[in-house]
């Protein structure tokens, strides 16, 4: 079996790709209702807000982390129980505290990475497709009537695919020299984040 180890260009590849992505963004700066559609919008809605941004990129990141096959299952979960949750908030079926359950993903996905938690992988799948639901349900609810709701969830499907895949590739940080110890901090950032999220949702 062939290991592919990351070359120090790629790994600064990734921070250079996630310092472009938190600095373009405000925390916690959803779309507001009402501004979403189409297949443009649903690309660019995940990047509205720094705690989808950082929870998503933390799925990435724990992934790298635990190797095969979550390293792949991981990011499959995600968007495949996110668009359950978006058809939820298109639907108008409520759940209840999403903000909550968004910065509580953050919370506990960075003390996965911090931790550097090893479950099952049908725990680790169920907990990545729980919080999901919460990040899908607020995709879903910010559509306006009359708007192609499969076109916006596809760019937001996308978009969700590509922050996973800007976590793995950051990850790859674990085979370099303190590159463990780079990742428990990355995942302590993304908790204590999570707490500021959850601070702001709970005032």
């Amino acid at each position: 079996m062939i290991e592919i180890k990351p070359s120090s260009r790629t790994v600064q590849s990734g921070f250079v790709l996630l310092l472009l992505a938190v600095s373009a963004q405000s925390a916690f700066a959803h779309v507001e209702g009402g501004q979403a559609a189409g297949f443009i919008t649903g690309l660019q809605h995940p990047w509205s807000g720094l705690d989808h941004i950082l929870a998503m990129i933390a799925v990435g990141l724990w992934g790298a982390q635990l190797g095969k096959p979550s390293i792949w299952v991981l990011p499959i979960a995600f968007p495949m129980m996110m668009a359950a949750g978006a058809m939820m908030g298109l639907l108008g079926i409520p759940v209840p505290g999403v903000e909550i359950g968004i910065a509580f993903s953050a919370i506990l996905l960075g003390l996965m990475v911090l931790a550097e938690v090893r479950p099952k992988l049908a725990v680790s799948i169920a907990m990545v497709g729980f919080f999901a639901i919460f990040h899908g349900h607020a995709h879903g609810t910010e559509l306006p009537p009359g708007q192609s709701g499969l076109l916006y969830s596809m760019g937001f499907v996308i978009a969700t695919g590509c922050l996973h895949g800007l976590g793995i590739v950051i990850g790859l940080v674990k085979e370099l020299p303190l590159g463990r110890q780079a990742l428990r901090g990355a995942g302590s950032f993304i908790a204590v984040m999570g707490v500021v999220f959850l601070w702001k949702a709970l005032t």
